[in-house]
Parts: C-alpha cells; structure tokens; sequence
C-alpha cells in the first residue's frame, strides 16, 4: 500500500559546519585506508599519477598522427608513397604504447582496488565490533544505540572505499585538466573559461542533493531497524511457529510493505528532483561543448590552425569538459560519502560511561569476608523510576543466597549491578572490604559465573557451548565433560550423533536443534565450567521437568560447595534450600532470612509460598 511522502527533514542553511566536517572525515578516511593496506594505497597512488599524464600524452600523439597523414597526402605526387607515409609510423607506436599502458594501468588499478576493499571491509567491521565490545551494558539497552549502529554499519565500507576512488580520481583528473587546460590556453583563453564555467552550476546542484540524501537516510535509521526486524521475524526459525500459528505473517508482511513504499516515494521523489536538474544543467554543458565545436572548425576552415590542431583541440576540449566534469562530480561523491562517514566516526567516538580504576586490583583468592551491599540505589539510564533502592545486605564467603520477588522487583538487576554490567547510582558494593569499582574490571568478572535467565543459544558445537564458559580452557575436553555433568549437559550430548562436536542449533549445516531443558543443561554446564568464586543462577531450572530440577538441587550445595552462590528462582521448592533468602517488592528490600524464618514472620514471602504450595495440593 501506497503512503503519502512524510514532511522531509529541516534543511540547514549554512553549510559551512558540514563542509569543514566533511573535510576532516575524508582526512580520517584515508588514515583509515591507510591502515588497511598501505601497499595497495600506496600504488594505488602510483597508478593515479600515471594515468593522469596519459590523456593529454594521446591527444597530442594523435594531433601527429593527423598531421603526418595530411603531410602524406600532399605528397601523392611522389613514387615512393611508403617514404611519404613513413615518418607518421613512430607516432602509431607511440599511441600504441600509451594505449597498452592504459590498459595495464587499468587492471592494476581494479586488483589493488579488489584487494584494498576487502581489506577494508574488514578493518571497519572490526572496529566496529571493538567499539560495541567496549561499551557499557546499557548501549545496548537504549534505542538511541542501534540507531547509531545501524547508521554506521551502512554503507561504512563501500563510503570509505568510494572516498579512496573519488579523492585519487580528483587528483588524477585535477592533473589531466591541469594539461589540458595549459593547451586550451594556448588556442583560446575563451573557451578555457567557458569549459569551466558551464559545469560548476550541475556540480552546485548535486552536492546540494548530496546532504538532503544524507540527512534523508540518517533521519528513518529507527524505521530502517524495524524494517530489517520486520524481515528477520518472518524468516527467522524462533519466531516462524508463532508467525505460523497466529496467521502474523500477511500482518505484518504489510507492515514491511508499507515501511518499502514510504522509503520507496521519498527515494524516488528526491531522485526525480536530481534528474531534472541534472538533465536541464546537462544540456547547458552540452551547449557550451557544440559553441566550442564551432568555433574550431571555423579556424580550421579560414586556416588558422591545421587539421592536426583542431583534431586535438576537438579531443582536448571533449576530454577536458568531461573529465572536468568528472572532477566536480567525483568532488560531490566525495563530499556525500563524507558526510555518511561522520555516521562511523560518531559511532566509534561513543565512550563507555562506566570509571575504570587507574590502579586496579585483583580479586582476592580465596574470598574471606563475601560480599556487602551498602544502600544501593539505581536508576537505569534516561528513567526517573528507582530499580532498586536503598538495598543493604551482606552475603558471606560460601553463602547461597536466593532472591525471590515478583517480575520487576529488581532481581536481575540486583545481578547487573554485582558483576558490574551497571555501577550503583547512589551506595557501595564491597568485596572483601573493597568497592568493585577498585578492582580490575576483567579479572571481576572472570571471577563470577552467571547463567542468566535468556542465555545465549550459540549456533556452535555441544563442546564449544559448555567451554564458552572459560574460553581459556576451551581445548580442554576432561574440564569441559567434569562442567557438563555437573549441569546435567552431560545426558544429552551422549544422545547427539558426534557428541561434544555436534553443531547446535538449525542455522547451520547437519545442526541439532535441542528443546528448551536441553538447551537450559548446557547453560548450566557452561555456570559450571568457570573457576569463579561466586556462582550466580538466574532461573537456572525453568525449562527442566521435575525431576531433573530436584535431582539438581539435590546436589547443589555439593556443586556450589565452597563458593558463594545466589540464585533467582520463582520455584519455593529451589530457594528454600538456600541458606539464606532475600524478598525483594518495588526495587526494596523487604525480608531477609532462612526459609523457617520467614514462614515464622508470616510475611510476603509466607504469603507466596502457601500460595504456590496450594496449587500443588
């Protein structure tokens, strides 16, 4: 379905900020291009400067050739035509040289060209997944970052390499002109200045379409996002039996159809606008060519100038208007690409939020004192709403500790806090006496082994999926099948046709799709994988039946032995093994204390357990 074109973004008078932002982004491209491949750069550079001296080199090898025929025909009269025509022959070598160096030069070009762009691509795509790895948790909570990425990921590597090919085609063609221009001169000021100047208003008009293109594209980036999510729904093998079952997939076919035809008119109207003024500045250039033309001819009939001349001042002025135009245009290429690389940089200038320490820690081994919350308050980014809020408590060395609490008490992000996906807004977390922000940020988290409650499902082998959990010990088999077992993984990975080298998941060739308590078992086994001294389990059990879910908390202070462990669980059959249990309600603190004791105190956690211990009866 059709949609009207949207009001187009305000369009910003002066220009001069975007001009000197393009500037430096081209000067940061080329450093990036640099660092690609500074071979290739490098002779791309070479092969520029020497195609730049070649047109002006066989215009004038043709002005001698036209020459030396003419010369030959005035000598008919002679016997020995061959020697008439003989002095033209070192000319046809010559142009048969500068077109074979052409040629050469040209494949040259497209393999460095080749070999520069994939090299390129790489180096962006890395920088791009490096800049991601380093930021704080909350990027990628906010909207605003997947703009931002979106933004930067499109068009990035093919910007930086248009940028490579327009900036040395300008400097080739500024040469070539250069050349030109010299021999134009010579016959005509006139025409010089007329080859320059019916071509700047066409350059005006484009780069001015440039920036609305620019601005156009940045501006729907959240609509472009959903588009893409759109697709990746109705093809996706987790959301396909919903789409299925619930008849979603006309729905919200239509929606990406809309999404299509809104980018499609305001695409195509912005395109109609271009050609229009393209076409009516284009026939200007081509007027000011056919003046030049005739004016030529006329100095060729009154015998101005020879055959020869006008054939390479015909040539000179085609080429030159051409390649000017070419120059401008390549001008206004890379002023567009500029301008979307300000998209990349401003991506990679993002900065996490989160203090590092100047002179971090280590993190004791073994821990002695535990952990302390000390009036922990936090509010996420951009929300004026507390997710938790004056939480004190303290958790001691070998402690199991549980968090029960409705959705959006604060459990999980009791959990981001204590691994340091997020610092507290207002408090301390202690660590043996010492706040987490002391200690060394990786070394903290190597430290801690945590199964949230969405894990990850890695489309990689059973092997791989358990060893994830110490990347480090990746090759080590015995540790790896120890983990599994622990988790129960150990069952369902005899089940699979290659056992720990069996690929998971339906993306790739030969996968083995696993149900949800399969795949829960192998997150288990990758919590136990990590020598960590505290052990965090977010509803490590939700997908297991009955049994496999007792028969793991059977054994849970024996696998938990030693450490300190906390587990988030709405199961009152789990948590009250624990040693200690802690109610959160509204982001607060409310109760603390063992399983009898809160029973005893007949309180919200009294009231939760006899409710689900009703059900069972």
């Amino acid at each position: 379905m059709f949609r009207p074109i949207r009001k187009q973004p305000p369009a910003k008078s002066f220009r001069l900020p975007e001009i000197r932002s393009a500037v430096t982004n081209v000067a940061k491209a080329f450093g990036l291009i640099w660092g690609a491949h500074p071979l290739s750069t490098t002779g791309m550079a070479v092969v520029t400067l020497l195609r730049a001296a070649l047109p002006a080199a066989q215009a004038w090898a043709a002005k001698l050739i036209v020459d030396g025929v003419v010369d030959a025909i005035g000598r008919r009269s002679s016997n020995d035509f061959w020697m008439a025509l003989q002095p033209v022959l070192p000319y046809l070598a010559l142009e048969f040289a500068l077109v074979t160096a052409g040629a050469v030069l040209n494949q040259s070009r497209s393999l460095l060209e080749h070999i520069l762009h994939a090299r390129l691509s790489h180096t962006i795509n890395t920088a791009i997944i490096r800049k991601s790895l380093a930021l704080d948790l909350h990027f990628f909570e906010n909207a605003e970052y997947y703009d931002k990425l979106e933004n930067a990921r499109r068009e990035a590597d093919y910007r930086a390499l248009s940028i490579l090919n327009d900036g040395f085609m300008f400097v080739q063609n500024a040469i070539t002109l250069t050349s030109f221009i010299a021999l134009l001169l010579a016959f005509s000021p006139f025409l010089a200045l007329l080859l320059l100047g019916a071509t700047i208003p066409l350059f005006i008009a484009q780069s001015r379409f440039s920036e609305l293109r620019f601005r156009l594209l940045t501006w729907r980036a959240p609509e472009a996002r959903r588009m893409m999510y759109l697709e990746r729904l109705l093809t996706n093998s987790e959301s396909a039996k919903e789409v299925k079952l619930f008849g979603l997939g006309e729905p919200l076919l239509k929606r990406y159809h809309d999404l299509f035809w809104k980018f499609y008119a305001e695409d195509t109207t912005l395109a109609r606008r271009r050609s229009a003024i393209s076409v009516g500045f284009g026939v200007l250039t081509s007027l000011s060519y056919y003046l030049a033309y005739a004016w030529i001819v006329f100095r060729t009939v009154i015998g101005a100038i020879s055959l020869g001349s006008m054939t390479l001042y015909l040539t000179v002025f085609r080429q030159s208007q051409s390649t000017f135009q070419g120059m401008l245009s390549g001008l206004n290429n890379l002023y567009e690409s500029a301008l979307f690389m300000s998209n990349l940089y401003s991506f990679l200038g993002l900065e996490p939020q989160m203090k590092l320490a100047e002179a971090p820690l280590r993190v004791p081994r073994p821990i002695v004192r535990g952990i302390e919350f000390r009036n922990v308050s936090f509010k996420y980014p951009g929300r004026s709403d507390w997710a938790l809020r004056n939480v004190s408590l303290t958790i001691g060395p070998g402690e199991k500790l549980a968090l029960v609490g409705a959705n959006g008490a604060g459990k999980t992000t009791f959990i981001k806090l204590l691994t340091r996906l997020y610092d507290p807004t207002e408090g301390q977390i202690l660590l043996d006496g010492v706040d987490l922000r002391e200690y060394d940020l990786d070394d903290l988290r190597r430290r801690i082994g945590v199964i949230f409650q969405d894990f990850v499902r890695y489309m990689m082998t059973a092997g791989e999926n358990i060893g994830f959990g110490q990347i480090e010990a990746l090759e080590d088999r015995p540790r790896i099948e120890q983990a599994a077992a622990k988790g129960g993984a150990d069952e369902v990975i005899a089940g699979l046709p290659q056992g720990y080298e069996t690929m998971l998941g339906a993306w790739f060739e030969r996968g083995r799709e696993l149900s949800g308590g399969q795949w829960q078992k192998i997150a288990l086994g990758r919590a136990f994988m990590r020598d960590a001294e505290v052990l965090v389990l977010d509803e490590p059990t939700s997908a297991l039946d009955a049994q496999r879910e007792y028969e793991i908390f059977q054994r849970f202070r024996q696998l938990t032995d030693g450490r300190i462990a906390i587990l988030i669980s709405h199961r009152f059959s789990t948590v009250r093994m624990a040693d200690r249990i802690a109610v959160l309600e509204n982001g607060e603190l409310i109760e603390l204390g063992t399983h009898r004791e809160l029973l005893e105190r007949d309180g919200v956690y009294a009231r939760l357990f006899n409710m689900q211990a009703e059900g069972y009866r």
